[in-house]
């Protein structure tokens, strides 16, 4: 195993999707090749997905989340200097605020790359965090 590194909502999706295998496929490498955490913003996110796009009822849910638990070493719970730091870094870099909350998140659990498909592949942030799309 490699550096820690973040999984954004998308990879969290990714993991459990019957429709994109190549997607599916990426999300597992990088758990595979990297010490993983999460947030419950990530969650959270993943699971309005569920029930709104796949149908899911709140059992299949609890049971993907508790799947998510025994891959990632640690879901990060967001607090107020998550938030805080998340809105330094929306002046920044001007990500939605959103996607600045996960890369707070991902400074917090001390990683040095996020996974993610929604921002620039290949940027670091404040010289230590890397976005990486994996798919």
């Amino acid at each position: 195993m490699s550096d820690r590194a973040f999984l954004d909502t998308n990879l969290l999706i990714y993991l459990y999707s019957d429709s994109e295998l190549q997607k599916r496929t990426a999300a597992y490498q990088a758990l595979n090749n990297h010490n993983c955490i999460t947030s419950t913003q990530a969650l959270n996110e993943a699971s309005n997905i569920w029930f709104k796009k796949c149908g899911w009822n709140g059992q299949k849910i609890k049971e993907h989340i508790d799947n998510i638990e025994l891959v990632c070493q640690e879901v990060l719970t967001v607090q107020k200097n998550t938030i805080i730091k998340a809105l330094e870094i929306k002046d920044r870099y001007g990500y939605s605020y959103y996607d600045c909350l996960m890369l707070s998140s991902a400074f917090e659990g001390q990683c040095s790359v996020i996974f993610t498909e929604d921002m620039k592949d290949g940027q670091v942030i404040d010289n230590s965090l890397t976005i990486v799309n994996p798919l």
